[in-house]
């Protein structure tokens, strides 16, 4: 995984995607090897995957905490087992918010902890084993995890931005792929496409050639409407920070200043004391996003007085209809009965 995706990734092919081309091919050889033919644990209960066709934000926490929450409105006790990437050892931890920092679990399991008991580990299926006999889970949620060989997956939901799209379509190290596109389609079970736009409609038309359904979600603000008119410095340390600018801009916040930071990124007190007399001197407002903020909110002092400083935007991801997240966990479980039972 990538903390900072190279900007060409993100454009036509470039003299840089095609000198990368043949370590792109032994990569793709190696994960496309990997994605049908790796050995996956049973863990005896039903698990939901939502991950990536590419390296980078997708969306997929929004959409694995939208599903928690379908699964608990339909009967099961669901958990979450996340890698948590950038966080210190390997060790399977149950996530505690009021006691951990995104250091020690990472920050994507502290906002998932929010919703349903969440645990991390190198090795997901230590993670599972911990959420069912700690606290009786009967329902896995994978926060990423789709091409990895660690659990058996009952149901691959793959998240895409329909703004972002698939970049240059090329494999790592040439693009942002995780694997070549055909075989993690016919890994994947359904395709979901997040928000407006038109640069996943290529994706969306091979999806639909293999057979896979293709699902729509659309993200919103539920108190955006106090940005309307505020004058605001915006940084975020995400995969896609023009997401969250774009974001401010449509619920009518007037953008004066950006800074991008890597994804996953640490905050520095040198960043931190930037920000903040970058902000006083134009007399603008720090806004940030919540999984920058988790990160902010567990660290030392200084990180928790500079909080008090920002405005978080708080998003929720909709299903399209409503009802589609009962359905994605009806189908799961199902998947689940016909390979347990045949």
């Amino acid at each position: 995984m990538h903390r900072e995706t190279p900007p060409f990734w993100w454009r036509e092919r470039s003299i840089a995607a095609r000198l990368l081309a043949p370590a792109a091919y032994v990569y793709g050889r190696v994960a496309g090897r990997n994605l049908a033919k790796g050995k996956r644990a049973d863990v005896g209960v039903p698990v939901l995957c939502v991950g990536n066709f590419t390296v980078g934000g997708g969306g997929k926490t929004p959409t694995a905490m939208a599903l928690g929450h379908a699964a608990r409105a339909a009967g099961f006790t669901p958990g979450f087992v996340s890698r948590g990437y950038g966080r210190a050892g390997r060790a399977a931890v149950l996530v505690d918010p009021a006691h951990h920092s995104s250091a020690e679990v990472g920050d994507e399991p502290l906002l998932l902890a929010t919703v349903a008991p969440t645990a991390v580990a190198a090795d997901r299926k230590r993670a599972a084993a911990m959420l069912r006999t700690e606290r009786g889970v009967d329902f896995i949620i994978m926060d990423d995890g789709f091409q990895s060989a660690h659990l058996q997956i009952d149901y691959a939901l793959i998240a895409v931005d329909a703004r972002r799209g698939l970049g240059n379509g090329a494999v790592i190290p040439a693009g942002p792929l995780r694997a070549p596109l055909i075989d993690q389609i016919r890994a994947a079970d359904a395709l979901l496409v997040i928000g407006p736009g038109a640069a996943a409609d290529p994706l969306i038309r091979r999806t639909a050639r293999a057979n896979k359904p293709v699902f729509e979600a659309a993200i919103a603000a539920p108190d955006g409407e106090r940005f309307r008119g505020m004058r605001i410095l915006a940084f975020a340390g995400i995969a896609d920070p023009g997401k969250f600018y774009d974001s401010l801009a449509e619920l009518g916040a007037e953008i004066a200043e950006t800074r991008d930071f890597p994804d996953h990124h640490v905050f520095s007190k040198t960043d931190m004391d930037e920000l903040s007399a970058a902000a006083w001197r134009s007399g603008l407002q720090l806004v940030t996003t919540r999984k920058d903020a988790v990160r902010l909110s567990t660290g030392g002092e200084a990180t928790r007085l500079f909080m008090k400083e920002c405005e978080v935007l708080d998003v929720v991801l909709g299903f399209q209809p409503p009802s589609l997240g009962a359905r994605i966990i009806r189908d799961t479980q199902r998947a689940f009965r016909r390979r347990q039972y045949g």
